[in-house]
């Protein structure tokens, strides 16, 4: 490989979210990467810094471009310049669209489990969480579609949040499914704001399908948020983009992020996000096969050592979601119990919804890291 993701990177001391924790405790949590950025994403930022001034910032043709190859070459969607906004991250543009295409006390459906920060983008802004569960048997999960018609065809909802692919269970939303729910939410007249933030971190050979580019119906009511900053690790950068194909719900969108103060880069997000989407691809291939690597590594260990836990089948995202019901301890008791026992900090599912026996792990970092958190997790639950 050409690129080194053995590599062991003390992160501590660096104001790190992830790791501002006691010495010892193995964090395995937040969706941040223990690996360093493409080096080409590096070299350019370091070329920007040495030039020593750092006033404000416009947004260049250059990353209007890069988004729009990028989708066009690797995702089979021609996205436009005007249909294109630049956002500081994929939360503002959900909170903003929230306090724009809402009012205070309507409904935003969401299909949990799904990322937690979804709860706040709603509640914070006076709105309702309408929880929609999704079904799951036998390890694997999918939508009803009969209930998922009545709950967008409730009259106070107005939004929902799709997550494309889905966080945290790793799944890749077919274009079938994807076309049935953005039929439904159209026909109820209820806009769809798409998170497409993991989109670029899938398996080898497997690929996700934007949202928008499923049917008409979808594109025309699509808010679609992308950014650079899960697959290449740039998310302290603050740099999206928000993709609405619609002119008029697009300037709705433009209004509310400007309104927010949430529509001007800092100095280093425009050229991060531009390298990454023109030189960054051969980095991102060999990350992938490097994750799947570590997915296959958790999937060996856990039948092996520990039965009890099923590991739910994932096609994307580097987090896992783990089935812990034979345990029989809820996810908050559970999370606690194993970093309390063994410093290993994983994420308690109660916290995506639908996940009270479910817990979830990061395993983007080093395969000796990995192997850390399994064995500690294995002396957690024999010590059960």
């Amino acid at each position: 490989m050409k690129y080194n993701f053995d590599e062991l990177i003390d992160r501590r001391g660096t104001n790190s979210l992830k790791w501002d924790i006691p010495e010892g405790e193995l964090p395995m949590w937040v969706a941040d990467m223990d690996f360093k950025t493409a080096p080409e994403i590096t070299e350019a930022i370091l070329r920007r810094a040495d030039h020593g001034v750092f006033g404000y910032c416009t947004i260049p043709d250059e990353w209007y471009d890069a988004y729009i190859s990028w989708w066009r070459d690797w995702h089979g969607i021609e996205y436009t310049k005007y249909d294109l906004i630049f956002s500081t991250g994929v939360i503002p543009i959900l909170s903003s669209s929230v306090r724009k295409l809402s009012t205070p006390g309507e409904n935003v459906l969401i299909m949990t489990p799904v990322y937690n920060i979804f709860y706040n983008s709603i509640r914070n802004n006076g709105r309702n969480v309408q929880e929609f569960k999704l079904d799951y048997r036998n390890g694997e999960y999918s939508i009803d579609f009969e209930k998922l018609e009545k709950a967008l065809a409730t009259p106070q909802t107005s939004l929902m949040f799709l997550c494309n692919p889905q966080n945290p269970i790793g799944k890749i939303w077919d274009r079938d499914t994807l076309k049935r729910i953005g039929e439904l939410a159209y026909d109820n007249g209820v806009t769809v704001i798409s998170d497409e933030i993991h989109c670029d971190i899938t398996d080898p050979g497997r690929s996700y399908i934007p949202f928008a580019s499923v049917s008409e119906k979808c594109r025309d009511n699509a808010v679609v948020c992308i950014s650079p900053t899960k697959a290449f690790n740039l998310a302290g950068l603050q740099t999206a983009a928000a993709v609405v194909p619609n002119e008029r719900l697009r300037h709705k969108v433009w209004r509310a992020l400007n309104t927010d103060e949430v529509a001007e880069p800092n100095t280093f997000a425009v050229q991060a996000a531009v390298v990454a989407f023109t030189k960054g691809r051969e980095w991102l291939d060999e990350l992938r096969n490097y994750l799947y690597q570590n997915k296959q590594l958790v999937a060996e260990f856990i039948a092996r050592e520990l039965p009890m836990i099923r590991l739910v089948p994932s096609e994307a995202t580097y987090l896992l979601w783990l089935d812990c019901a034979e345990l029989g301890m809820t996810s908050k008791d559970l999370e606690r119990y194993i970093r309390k026992s063994t410093g290993l900090f994983l994420s308690r599912g109660e916290l995506y919804g639908s996940g009270e026996c479910f817990l979830r792990m990061n395993i983007a970092c080093p395969a000796s890291m990995v192997q850390d958190g399994l064995r500690r997790l294995k002396k957690a639950v024999d010590s059960l």
